[in-house]
């Protein structure tokens, strides 16, 4: 099981285009679920700061190994989803992904998890 959490920031003048992207996900959230299933992602969550005046988006996921990665995908909820990342996520900064220290989750979910 894979845990990450990772910062990626958003570029200058394209909070309006985060907002839209937002509203999209949560708007179509029946088939970005079916999405998630081939990339083995059990949990996925987008966190939003705003931090000295720079935007930034948090991906929380929970994941299974060997799912496809959602580039790969052919699903057009994902292409949208990845023409608004390129639209939106500032390459040149990179990501930042936060060190995992501790994972609680109950057996019986975890358990439920790795199937």
């Amino acid at each position: 099981m894979n845990i990450e959490l990772t910062r990626y920031r958003v570029k200058k003048g394209k909070t309006e285009r985060v907002d839209e992207w937002l509203a999209f996900l949560n708007n179509n959230m029946d088939e970005v679920l079916i999405t998630l299933e081939g990339e083995k992602m059990y949990v996925e969550t987008i966190f939003r700061e705003t931090l000295s005046g720079e935007e930034y988006l948090y991906w929380y996921s929970v994941r299974g190994e060997d799912g496809q990665d959602v580039e790969e995908s052919e699903h057009w909820i994902d292409k949208q989803h990845l023409a608004y990342w390129d639209e939106c996520i500032d390459a040149s900064f990179g990501s930042k992904d936060l060190t995992t220290e501790v994972v609680m989750i109950p057996k019986k979910i975890r358990s439920c998890m790795e199937e």
